[in-house]
């Protein structure tokens, strides 16, 4: 299942922040750490780079993620050009907080109060940017929630007389080119919950977990046995809780919601679904040309 969601109101968004990127000094790019590359929104880089702007990426909800990923990602990320990495949880005030003076270095001819340094806060819907930009800010002034695409508008924050903030509406991109990219994202709470079918993306990220994360499952669901695929879990899951429909049949889609949940809510442990090497192995699948039973090698 190719999992695809674009809002009609995400067209504008993306149309008002390519006219303000005209006017800020450095992006600040909030990703999922579980999933940093998979929510990476390509259009936001490419309007960076148009404009040729310095992006500082916030890995938000390091507290979720596998630590070992996260390293290899900010590694990754601090190898390129003109981008720098951070990771944190934006629900720790403190560490949200020292985000603005990381952006100065990006911009060292700004961050006066003749010219002020202009940060535009980005990402896709629910990565954390509004609970980013409260932290900041020291108040509440953004909304929160635990579904994506709360904020509507750009909102502009004077943040003292010599730093500005500009938050956007969380912008996802027309067409999501990786089918794993969709599952991921979804399963992460990234993607509103009326483009995907819940079973099909829990089961995706029971196979995921069976793979990487098996001990970790086990300790939560102590039925599980190694060799069980994303299906099994799920059943288990049911049995074990004692979700049942019609009599004696598992609740599948209850048990699959309950997989979900412990993932997104970090009870299963630090988790993530990606890493650099296994989004470079996978993009390199992809590329691979399907077999071609009409070709000969002699």
């Amino acid at each position: 299942m190719a999992i695809q969601w674009f809002p009609g109101h995400m067209t504008a968004a993306r149309k008002k922040a390519t006219e303000t990127m005209e006017r800020i000094d450095v992006v600040i790019e909030v990703l999922d750490a579980r999933v940093p590359e998979a929510g990476s929104n390509p259009m936001l880089r490419e309007m960076r780079e148009h404009r040729q702007r310095p992006c500082l990426k916030v890995l938000n909800k390091a507290d979720l993620a596998d630590p070992a990923a996260t390293k290899g990602w900010l590694d990754y990320f601090n190898s390129q050009k003109n981008v720098k990495a951070i990771a944190l949880s934006c629900k720790k005030p403190g560490e949200a907080a020292k985000i603005p003076k990381l952006c100065l270095p990006l911009a060292p001819h700004r961050g006066t109060s003749l010219k002020p340094l202009r940060m535009m806060v980005m990402g896709i819907p629910n990565v954390g940017k509004s609970t980013f930009i409260n932290a900041v800010l020291k108040r509440r002034t953004a909304k929160v929630g635990d579904e994506p695409a709360i904020t509507k508008n750009l909102q502009f924050f004077e943040l003292n007389d010599h730093m500005q903030l500009v938050d956007t509406p969380g912008m996802m991109w027309p067409k999501i080119e990786y089918e794993s990219d969709g599952m991921m994202l979804a399963a992460s709470n990234l993607i509103g919950r009326n483009a995907y079918d819940e079973g099909e993306v829990a089961t995706f990220l029971g196979d995921l977990l069976m793979q990487h994360y098996a001990t970790q499952v086990k300790q939560r669901y102590t039925s599980v046995t190694h060799e069980m695929d994303g299906v099994a879990l799920i059943e288990t899951i049911a049995q074990i809780r004692g979700y049942r429909i019609r009599g004696q049949e598992p609740d599948f889609e209850k048990a699959a919601m309950t997989l979900l949940q412990d993932y997104r809510t970090g009870t299963l442990g630090q988790i993530s679904l990606e890493t650099p090497a296994s989004r470079a192995a996978m993009i390199q699948t992809k590329l691979v040309p399907a077999y071609n039973p009409n070709h000969s090698d002699s």
